[in-house]
């Protein structure tokens, strides 16, 4: 890498990701920090304590997202913001998320390190619960933070052993005093993995991205009616197991005709009191689509419904289809786009613009703050999984066009 002088420090990086891939960690190389668990709390607390150690100081809002603040010459000028998260899924990886929260904490060693002091304050932040897991509901730290729902539904939602995420903020002690909503910010810059192959199937270093994919999501029950295996008839089986499967076969195929843009996924499904002798009388599973245009996302949500109840009527089954939400595609900021830009041209990294296939923090944070990504290569586009990985020198390269990108936000004429 060419440009400045200006350095982050690479070993570092890699030495407190991995510091952090401890908290939690699976026998298979992979880590299990679930959303506001005491092994989240563990993570967090680590994270606090390098921040603080640092001078930061750290603050927590009502949802328990993470700003830690590093002080800028002219305090009237807004703060440019840098993060994501260290939730993980249950058999997740070392860098989903984490990579953008510790790379944003070398920034803030390096800016330390170099004596720099820039015009604009610099926040860091750790959102809660990206991953939705546990709760079931993905981006909800961000989510609440930017009024895309409320803090009360948020409060409200249960894990599998009953306990609300109000309960497990004050039980790890993570339910802040501030407000969980926009303040005015000048930028946020989020580093991640591409959790996709293309950089690396292209040999790209750096991604630039340019904005995410529309999505929707639903819940789907079908009733069918328990019955004997043995002793059933085709003519009288209510199966909904294999109403479902015309279902998910649906999906699959409403995908696949638009082309490679396209995703559609069922990644739950549960056969309710199963038993290998019994017709199944009940399933739930998801559906999502996803695809870079809001026009074909519309088109799936007004015609996918009614095509699904469709095939399981004939079945002799009922569906009940709920649409959890509808995510509009997301253009990042222009300006904040052109200084990732700047910063790969600068540094002589290889790069590509690149839509994110991903929901991520920035998509929400976006409504509110001009907003830009950066993705680095993941090994063959693995995430989610305990295998995730990337190479050292991947990681320090995302992190100095992060530098790069928030630096000369935060220096910019007022």
């Amino acid at each position: 890498m060419s440009g400045t002088n200006q350095r982050i420090d690479g070993k570092r990086l890699w030495d407190s990701l991995m510091a952090m891939a401890e908290i939690g960690a699976t026998p298979k190389g992979g880590v299990k920090r679930l959303t506001l668990s005491d092994v989240d709390k563990a993570g967090r607390d680590r994270f606090k304590g390098w921040c603080e150690a640092l001078g930061l100081t750290v603050r927590v809002d009502a949802i328990g997202n993470m700003f830690a603040r590093r002080e800028g010459r002219d305090p009237k000028r807004l703060p440019v913001l840098m993060g994501s998260h260290l939730d993980s899924q249950p058999t997740g990886g070392k860098f989903d998320g984490a990579l953008g929260v510790i790379a944003g904490l070398e920034v803030m060693r390096s800016l330390n390190d170099l004596n720099i002091v820039t015009e604009a304050p610099i926040e860091l932040v750790n959102w809660t619960d990206e991953e939705g897991s546990r709760f079931g509901h993905s981006l909800m730290g961000s989510g609440v933070w930017a009024g895309i729902y409320t803090q009360e539904k948020a409060y409200g939602l249960k894990d599998v052993d009953g306990m609300s995420v109000s309960e497990a903020l004050d039980q790890i002690g993570y339910k802040g005093t501030h407000a969980a909503k926009p303040f005015p910010a000048d930028a946020y810059f989020e580093l991640h993995i591409e959790q996709g192959p293309i950089l690396e199937k292209e040999g790209k270093q750096i991604g630039i991205v340019t904005g995410a994919q529309a999505q929707v999501w639903y819940d789907a029950v079908i009733t069918g009616q328990d019955s004997h295996a043995g002793t059933t008839p085709p003519s009288a089986r209510k199966d909904a197991l294999v109403a479902a499967a015309r279902v998910i076969t649906l999906v699959d195929e409403l995908m696949r005709a638009r082309g490679e843009d396209g995703r559609g996924t069922v990644g739950f499904l549960q056969v309710m009191h199963p038993s290998r002798n019994v017709v199944p009388g009940e399933v739930r599973f998801s559906v999502e689509f996803r695809h870079p245009l809001d026009a074909e996302i519309r088109t799936l949500a007004d015609t996918f419904p009614e095509q699904a109840r469709k095939l399981v009527a004939e079945t002799g089954c009922q569906l009940d289809l709920a649409e959890l939400f509808l995510i509009p595609a997301q253009p990042f900021d222009p300006s904040c786009v052109d200084l990732v830009r700047q910063a790969t041209k600068r540094l002589g990294l290889s790069a590509r613009e690149i839509i994110s296939g991903a929901g991520h923090d920035a998509v929400y944070v976006a409504r509110s703050v001009p907003t830009a990504m950066i993705f680095t290569p993941c090994k063959d586009g693995l995430s989610h999984n305990e295998a995730e990985s990337i190479l050292p020198e991947e990681a320090e390269a995302g992190c100095q066009v992060l530098f790069e990108a928030v630096v000369a936000r935060a220096n910019r004429p007022a």
